[in-house]
C-alpha cells in the first residue's frame, strides 16, 4: 500500500474533543503513573521526568481521553493504528517506536489495536492500516497511510514537532537521562557543545544589557543563535532585550488607555501585554492576549499569537504559568 496524505496541513476536529482546562495537570497525573509503571525494578527517573519505555503506550477506547487528547496539550501524540494479522504493520510499527525514542520526548506514540478498538477506527474514518495520525492540542492532523520511507517518516515527525511548538507553545516533555534506553545523542549534545565562542557572546550580550544598550544585547543574542539555534540562554536572553527594547520608550498610561479602549485591538493590547510582563503581571498578560486571540482572526489573530509565544519564551517553557497559558490558547484557537 502506498503512503498518502503525508502532510501537515488539513487540521480538523476530533468530534469527542472536550474542553482542556484540565489537560495539564491531568497528563502530568497521567505521566508520572506511566513512569512509576514502567520504572518499576529500576532506578527511578528524575523528578518530572519520564523514562523512554513511557514514551510508546497503548492506548484502548476508555483511556483515550486521558492518554491522548489530554497528554497532546503538552506533548504531540502519534497515533499508530495497527492489527496483529497485518503484515505491512509489523515493519512500520517498530520503525515509529524508534523514532519516538529518538524524538528524546518531543513526541510520544500512541498504539491502537484496531481489532480491540472498532470504534476509534471508524471515529478516524480509517480505511486501511497501517495508518498514522497525530493529535495536537486535541486537534487531530493526519499523516500518511501505509508504509513510507525512513527519511520521508523522520521529516514527517520533525515537521510535526515544528508545527507543535510554533503554533501551539508545546515543546514536550522531559526525559530521564539515566533510564536505561536513553536516546544517547541527546545525552551527549550538551557535553558536545561549543562552549568558549559563545561564552564569549553570551558575556558580550550582558555586558551590553548593563550598559543599558539593548540593540548590543540583542545582536549578541542572535550571533549565538545564528550558529546554535538550540542554544537556551540564548533564546532567553534575546526574548528578555527585545521585550526590555519594545517597552522602553512607551508610555504607560498611553497604552494602557489605549488598550482599555481598544479591547479588540490587536496592537494595543499587545504593548499592554508587553508592559504587563516588565511590570510582573504574567498572568495578566498572557491572559491578555489569550483573549485577544479569542476576538481577532487571520492576520490580526497570528499576530497575537506569535507574541504570546515570545513572552512564553520570556518566562521559560518550565514555568507553570507558560503551561496553563498554552492549554488555554489551544482552547481558545479550535
Amino acid at each position: 500500500m502506498q503512503p498518502r496524505n503525508m502532510s501537515m496541513s488539513g487540521v480538523v476536529d476530533l468530534a469527542a474533543v472536550k474542553a482542556a482546562g484540565e489537560a495539564k495537570a491531568k497528563a502530568e497525573q497521567a505521566r508520572a503513573e506511566a513512569a512509576r509503571q514502567a520504572g518499576q525494578g529500576g532506578a527511578a527517573p528524575a523528578a518530572g521526568a519520564v523514562p523512554p519505555s513511557a514514551l510508546v503506550i497503548d492506548v484502548d477506547e476508555a483511556g483515550f481521553e486521558r492518554d491522548v487528547l489530554q497528554l497532546s496539550a503538552e506533548v504531540p501524540v502519534v497515533l499508530d493504528f495497527w492489527a496483529e494479522w497485518c503484515e505491512p504493520c509489523k515493519q512500520l510499527s517498530p520503525l515509529l517506536e524508534r523514532l519516538t525514542v529518538e524524538a528524546n520526548g518531543r513526541l510520544v506514540l500512541a498504539k491502537v489495536d484496531v481489532d480491540a478498538n472498532q470504534m476509534l477506527m471508524q471515529q478516524f474514518q480509517i480505511q486501511g492500516i497501517p495508518a498514522v495520525f497525530a493529535v495536537v492540542a486535541g486537534q487531530v492532523l493526519p499523516l500518511f497511510q501505509g508504509v513510507a520511507p525512513e527519511q520521508q517518516i523522520r521529516e514527517t515527525l520533525a515537521q510535526l514537532v515544528q508545527v507543535a511548538e510554533e503554533r501551539f507553545g508545546i515543546i514536550g516533555i522531559e526525559v530521564d537521562p539515566n533510564a536505561e534506553g536513553a536516546a544517547p545523542a541527546a545525552a551527549d549534545a550538551e557535553a558536545e557543545a561549543p562552549a568558549g565562542p559563545y561564552d564569549a557572546l553570551l558575556e558580550a550580550a550582558v555586558v551590553a544589557l548593563d550598559a543599558g544598550d539593548l540593540g548590543g544585547a540583542v545582536q549578541a543574542y542572535k550571533n549565538v543563535l545564528a550558529d546554535d539555534p538550540a542554544n537556551t540562554e540564548a533564546k532567553l536572553g534575546l526574548a528578555q532585550a527585545e521585550l526590555l527594547a519594545r517597552v522602553q520608550h512607551m508610555d504607560p498610561q498611553a497604552v494602557r488607555a489605549a488598550a482599555a479602549e481598544n479591547p479588540k485591538d490587536p496592537a494595543a493590547q499587545i504593548a499592554a501585554a508587553d508592559l504587563d510582563l516588565v511590570g510582573g503581571h504574567v498572568e495578566d498578560a498572557f491572559g491578555r492576549l489569550v483573549d485577544t486571540v479569542r476576538v481577532t482572526f487571520g492576520e490580526d489573530r497570528d499576530a497575537v499569537r506569535l507574541r504570546l509565544l515570545e513572552l512564553f519564551e520570556v518566562i521559560g517553557a518550565d514555568d507553570p504559568r507558560v503551561s496553563a497559558a498554552r492549554t488555554a490558547l489551544a482552547r481558545v484557537l479550535f
